[in-house]
């Protein structure tokens, strides 16, 4: 059986978002590290191993010398960049380097998205948490149509497989409509591997279902409710989901560069015909032709930022709902937990993001990875910091999330 967290009592529920002292943003210091963060609000002190030259920037530089890192590295303390880096290439055809201000696929990292566009739906009493897929959508199997909620979606405990499990291996798509049917159809072909409610795994599937949701919710499709109620309301100008034309049209978003088996890297966009050799063998995201409520829309370093600021000053949501958005819902096993730490607390998932403690700190973050690309992105909630790492390689991400986490924790 799923363990549930606790039900929290009044004072309880208070103190996790809003009855506690403020940082000088607004952001509420959690129980137990409100004297450290009102102490960092009046000092402005940063660590100095987080600032240019320290050992973070020292780590990140080292990768990228040895052409293990393309991207861009964030750290942003209370809205202001304390740390930005950007190393390798965007396109390297075109000898366009990457910057602070280029464009990124993000993968599964822009889930949350699709979760906090949920929640918007569910604060304008247009969507229950506790209705089943049926009361929304049309075609499913009685299975799904009549069992599976909206909640168990969006905590992955739907029991709905994963797109890539049953996927036409090379398919290449080229308009939005022809690749919104074959998600459609598909998820509409789908056989639970295991009882609603009953346990937790992770499912890029259940997710495209909310994709669907909020587009027939809203009468607007999935990537342009996304651009006006949450880019644009965020201030989020270079966000998009943008499409394959956009990719190879646009100079400011970066390619990804699919790792291969010899460890050469090849251009996913340009040749559409190669995959990479991590992860699903064959994958090659830019076949998709534009990204969905399970993932692959496009950010900046700086967007995110925005993104988190706009997020814990309720531009986005209610008060309420913030705190139901970004609060844990469910325990479950991580992903991709890396080598033991003392320090990392139990895994959780809230709508959409991940909801953890690490160090005593609370956080929200979301990861994601495709031939070429590796992102992650993660807010601390309790002591106004926010983490963007975003590639256009495939990379063991772990290692330079856990430096991150260890630092910016300290």
């Amino acid at each position: 059986m799923i363990r549930h967290e606790p039900q929290p009592s009044r004072r309880t529920a208070l103190g996790l978002f809003g009855a506690v002292p403020l940082t000088a943003s607004g952001v509420p210091a959690a129980s137990g590290v409100a004297e450290a963060a009102a102490e960092s609000s009046r000092t402005g002190r940063i660590p100095e191993d987080l600032r240019p030259g320290g050992d973070f920037d020292r780590y990140i530089r080292n990768l990228a010398e040895q052409d293990k890192f393309s991207g861009t590295v964030l750290l942003a303390h209370r809205g202001r960049h304390v740390l930005a880096r950007s190393y390798g290439m965007a396109d390297k055809e075109k000898r366009i380097p990457n910057t602070t201000d280029t464009i990124y696929a993000m993968a599964s990292a822009s889930k949350p998205f699709t979760g906090l566009a949920v929640v918007q739906l569910a604060q304008q009493k247009k969507i229950k948490f506790y209705e089943k897929v049926g009361t929304y959508l049309d075609g499913f199997p009685a299975e799904i149509a009549e069992h599976v909620t909206v909640h168990q979606m969006l905590t992955h405990t739907a029991g709905m497989t994963d797109p890539t499990n049953d996927t036409s291996e090379g398919r290449v798509f080229h308009s939005i409509e022809e690749r919104t049917q074959d998600i459609s159809r598909r998820a509409r072909s789908q056989k639970l591997r295991f009882t609603p409610g009953t346990r937790k795994e992770y499912s890029s599937m259940g997710y495209e279902v909310l994709g669907e949701l909020v587009t027939t919710v809203s009468g607007q499709p999935f990537h342009e409710y996304v651009r006006e109620h949450i880019f644009k309301e965020a201030g989020m100008e270079s966000s998009a989901y943008y499409t394959r034309t956009d990719w190879l049209a646009n100079e400011r978003i970066a390619h990804p560069y699919m790792l291969q088996k010899d460890g050469t890297r090849i251009d996913g966009v340009r040749h559409l015909n190669e995959g990479g050799s991590m992860g699903v063998p064959g994958s090659n995201s830019a076949r998709a032709f534009i990204g969905s409520g399970g993932g692959n829309g496009f950010t900046t370093a700086p967007d995110l930022v925005r993104f988190a600021t706009a997020l814990q000053k309720d531009r986005l949501l209610q008060r309420a709902y913030t705190e139901l958005y970004v609060n844990a819902k469910i325990s479950g096993a991580p992903l991709r937990e890396g080598p033991a730490d003392p320090r990392r607390g139990e895994a959780f998932h809230a709508y959409g993001p991940t909801s953890s403690i690490y160090n005593g700190r609370r956080y929200i973050s979301h990861g994601g990875g495709i031939a070429g690309g590796s992102t992650n992105w993660s807010v601390y909630l309790d002591i106004d910091w926010v983490a963007v790492i975003l590639c256009n390689y495939d990379l063991e991400i772990e290692p330079i999330i856990a430096q991150e986490r260890s630092r910016i924790t300290a």
